[in-house]
């Protein structure tokens, strides 16, 4: 999970470094020939794009340096953490609900990923199988039994990480 995170990233950063090299000069070369730069629409764009590019790439950089400081050695292999899989049932409806914890600021949540920052997740953090976490929402507060768990020794264990 951490390792496919961080090549996501990189290719990222190297698209990024790209356009920032060779596409936007190109753009911006291309501008300045059509002449006055004060009411040059073209040329503005390109130097927005290449702030936004700039500002992008520092941030992937910075959540590459934090993505290799993790250890993973120290995420518990009994308990809900980074990169778990939780079945939990609603002790309320009885309807079971499947969540995996990712990242606060992944890219694209999918179906069934929550953050480990999200209500949920925290509810879920440190809890293991058969664990009672509570969710307090606005509106209600729901207990769930966590009913199933995998966590990211598992699924490293079995080669789907």
């Amino acid at each position: 999970m951490i390792e496919e995170l961080k090549i996501k990233l990189s290719d990222e950063v190297s698209r990024l470094q790209h356009e920032l090299n060779v596409t936007l000069p190109a753009e911006i070369r291309k501008a300045v020939e059509l002449g006055d730069l004060r009411e040059n629409s073209e040329y503005k764009a390109a130097l927005e794009r290449q702030q936004f590019v700039q500002a992008r790439l520092g941030q992937l950089r910075q959540r590459l340096s934090k993505l290799s400081q993790i250890d993973i050695a120290q995420i518990p292999s009994d308990r809900v953490g980074l990169g778990s899989r939780v079945v939990v049932e609603d002790l309320q409806t009885k309807g079971t609900e499947t969540y995996s914890l990712v990242f606060g600021d992944s890219v694209e949540l999918e179906d069934g990923q929550c953050s480990m920052s999200s209500p949920i997740g925290r509810a879920l953090v440190g809890k293991a199988l058969g664990d009672l976490a509570v969710l307090k929402l606005p509106s209600a507060t729901r207990r769930l039994k966590i009913v199933e768990l995998h966590t990211i020794h598992d699924t490293r264990t079995n080669g789907a990480a």
